[in-house]
């Protein structure tokens, strides 16, 4: 899953050498996630997974920002950072979650990486950022692909009919607009706060956002040693140091190419479903994993299209 934050001022850029294993890594343990959140959702049900996943972020990074002096940051801006953690966890988690009882993680994984058009889309009315025509082809073609995506049953889970893939994939969506939601209200209201404390405020923020639902739907039965597992590494590895990863590798080597982490997500999530979930991978998927790939590059402005330009009177 990609949290956004745009309040960070990217130094130049390193060597690829300097942050080149951290862009592998990440995109290892974000794609990791999907493989997790659906082994703890089969057992605790989608909002509860999402609750202790975020739980257990904000009791791994609340001692790291109060060991850096960032207490008094985050008492400071208390408020939008819970808002934003609504937003850029709390409502994403809980909608992957339920998608993931539905269709497999890589088919998610591939829906996660609309999440730079939807920040665009966004920024566009909340902003008036209004997309290029590169980027506005970009956005063509990256719905165009989530449209082939969803108009087949492919990635199902045996048994799941067609309106659930609907369901699902729309929950998918969901959360990936939640996402350029949240990078549009970080930038207007979290600008020049600590990334850490951004990260740390947020995931208090949908702790608090998801508390309540997720002890009204706790499962009766306690969940297995496994499923208890796949969320302690889902909040420890997967959020927590995965923030961590992400800030320091916009720092090292500027957001474009942290943002292209995006496009390994889907990879590391089918390599996972595949070997560990036995997941089917089929050439549908893969053409359409394709055709959105191509929009995402395009509408976040990592790959630009030399369009001619209109002759002046």
């Amino acid at each position: 899953m990609t949290p956004t934050n745009n309040n960070i001022a990217a130094a130049k850029p390193l060597a690829p050498s300097t942050w080149l294993i951290d862009l592998v890594l990440l995109g290892a343990l974000w794609g990791a996630s999907f493989l997790f959140m659906r082994i703890g959702a089969a057992e605790f049900g989608a909002l509860p997974t999402a609750a202790v996943r975020v739980a257990i972020a904000a009791l791994f990074l609340l001692p790291i920002a109060l060991l850096r002096g960032q207490g008094p940051s985050l008492a400071k801006h208390w408020k939008a950072s819970f808002t934003v953690g609504v937003f850029n966890s709390g409502m994403p988690f809980a909608l992957f979650c339920f998608a993931l009882l539905t269709i497999n993680t890589g088919l998610a994984a591939v829906l996660n990486a609309t999440t730079p058009m939807f920040g665009a889309l966004v920024a566009w009315a909340w902003f008036r950022e209004r997309p290029n025509g590169s980027r506005l082809i970009g956005l063509a073609i990256g719905f165009a692909g989530v449209a082939m995506l969803a108009s087949r049953s492919a990635g199902l889970h045996a048994g799941a009919s067609g309106h659930a893939a609907l369901f699902a994939v729309l929950a998918c969506l969901g959360a990936c607009l939640c996402y350029g939601i949240s990078a549009s209200a970080t930038r207007a209201h979290l600008g020049g706060v600590p990334a850490l404390t951004t990260a740390t405020g947020s995931q208090i923020g949908a702790t608090l956002f998801l508390a309540i639902p997720a002890f009204w739907l706790w499962p009766a039965q306690m969940p297995s040693l496994r499923a208890w597992l796949a969320l302690l590494a889902l909040g420890i590895a997967c959020t927590g140091v995965a923030y961590i990863l992400f800030f320091r590798l916009i720092e090292r080597a500027g957001p474009a190419r942290a943002l292209t982490v995006t496009f390994l997500v889907p990879v590391f999530a089918l390599f996972y479903g595949a070997v560990f979930l036995g997941e089917n991978i089929t050439q549908w998927m893969l053409i359409c994993a394709g055709v959105i790939v191509c929009g995402v590059a395009l509408s976040s402005g990592i790959v630009k299209l030399a369009l001619p330009r209109r002759a002046s009177a």
